[in-house]
């Protein structure tokens, strides 16, 4: 028996095989990161292997039955997908993740122009530093919608060869103004311009001619903006970090790191008696609302609608499911900075490539807003990595007083599932370029997978 609780690095005297392993899944993982930087690409991408792995979309099935592979796309931006185990009445396995992240959304009508440039103006979405948005390459996606319901997909600045956009800063020769301002005033959201062009047609009108390079390619009028999800997002690629290649910098790993973990963790599972559930919503970042977010009813529904065609009708039948239903909230955590150490408490904070953060409650303060783990289910979980040899940190988002976090672990514990936070710990996160280990990645797939086999 083990006395003391050491926490031991995952790279340590790890052998060459595994290692091989751990890289060559997040070769795989950088590729899904680079292709999913917003959830409406992240949502396709999941449906795409799901369907390749034989799931089928629940509005296609007239009846169910156990063993049967379903999904339920929700409004193109969050998907659900179950394994049905031998009997659903004895509750759920759920991996819950989101994969929605920070970003800069285009207002309504954001196409203006000011002393002799053009620019887009933009709403930021979900929590983020904005100084560290300027002075950034820029890339824009997402959907215009016409009147006449045709979509128009646009993707610009990934490709080497398409343009950039950027939003620009002060230079410091004139910035002594600006720099005796707080970091969080220093650059305000209204002036998160973002520069989309200069050229002026003949008439000297500059958003014009970009409007009409923009209608030329796409078909699109300036009032189709209104019916738009247009995002910028870092132009960055998801790269390797470090002369020893064992960390990742990429944008948007909160929290596709774990939802790219969860997916393959669902479509590797063995055929156990548990029913086994996937979780990919939206929202997440501003507060888990709307009906794409984790707090719409559209999750009950695609349980409902499964128990309705295996012909289990009973009332009351969801919230008995729930109660005896258990979920991995798998979002990311804190790991340590070692530039900005004193924000964490180094008994309870987790270090990347260390293994998976586990989180028994996050919230702020006094555990407000939290989903707090009863100690049997935390027992359990523990059982369940230590069987399969995990490597796992209990930690805490930061010092007690200092700020705090959330995820949906506190919306299902709410229906009764026994819930636990449980993720791949993040440096910089909510910013342009976050940064997770080869090893924690990878270990969170192999925890979700254990804990979808470990129930019967």
């Amino acid at each position: 028996m083990e006395l003391m609780n050491k926490k031991e690095c995952g790279y340590k005297d790890i052998s060459k095989d595994k290692l091989k392993k751990i890289y060559l899944f997040c070769d795989k993982y950088i590729d899904f990161l680079n292709a999913s930087k917003t959830e409406r690409e992240a949502a396709d991408f999941i449906v795409n292997k799901l369907e390749e792995y034989n799931f089928v979309n629940i509005e296609e099935i007239e009846e169910l039955s156990v063993g049967d592979h379903v999904y339920y796309l929700n409004r193109n931006k969050c998907v659900y997908a179950m394994i049905i185990g031998d009997n659903i009445l004895d509750g759920l396995s759920i991996v819950g993740s989101h994969i929605d992240s920070p970003r800069l959304d285009l207002k309504p009508n954001p196409l203006y122009e000011s002393n002799k440039l053009a620019l887009f103006k933009t709403h930021y979405y979900g929590g983020i530093k904005k100084y560290q948005w300027t002075t950034i390459p820029l890339a824009l996606h997402g959907v215009v919608v016409k009147a006449d319901g045709t979509k128009i997909g646009i993707n610009i600045g990934e490709d080497d060869k398409d343009p950039i956009f950027t939003i620009t800063d002060l230079l410091p020769h004139l910035a002594k103004e600006q720099e005796k301002k707080e970091l969080e005033k220093a650059i305000e959201g209204e002036n998160l311009n973002v520069l989309v062009g200069s050229i002026p047609n003949s008439d000297d009108k500059i958003k014009e001619n970009i409007m009409k390079l923009i209608n030329e390619k796409y078909d699109i009028t300036e009032r189709d903006f209104n019916s738009a999800e247009l995002e910028l997002v870092p132009a960055f690629k998801a790269r390797s970090l470090g002369f020893d290649q064992s960390m990742i910098a990429a944008y948007g790993q909160d929290d596709r790191s774990c939802s790219y973990a969860n997916l393959l963790a669902l479509i590797n599972a063995k055929e156990t008696a548990s029913t086994k559930v996937a979780i990919f919503a939206d929202k997440e970042e501003i507060g888990s609302v709307g009906n794409t977010g984790m707090y719409s009813e559209s999750f009950d529904l695609f349980i409902n609608e499964v128990l309705n065609k295996m012909g289990l009708n009973e009332i009351g039948l969801l919230s008995q499911i729930y109660n005896k239903s258990m979920m991995l909230s798998a979002d990311v955590g804190v790991g340590i900075d070692p530039n900005y150490a004193e924000a964490s408490e180094k008994n309870n904070a987790s270090y990347i490539g260390y293994g998976l953060d586990v989180n028994k409650y996050t919230g702020a303060r006094g555990k407000s807003g939290a989903s707090d783990a009863n100690a049997e289910f935390v027992a359990k979980i523990r059982s369940i990595f230590e069987e399969n040899d995990i490597k796992y940190q209990l930690s805490e988002l930061g010092k007690v007083d200092l700020g705090g976090g959330g995820t949906i672990a506190y919306i299902l514990a709410n229906k009764g599932v026994e819930v636990i936070d449980c993720g791949v710990p993040l440096i910089s996160m909510h910013s342009p370029y976050e940064v997770t280990s080869k090893f924690d990645i990878y270990e969170a797939y192999r925890a979700y997978l254990a804990f979808f086999e470990s129930a019967e």
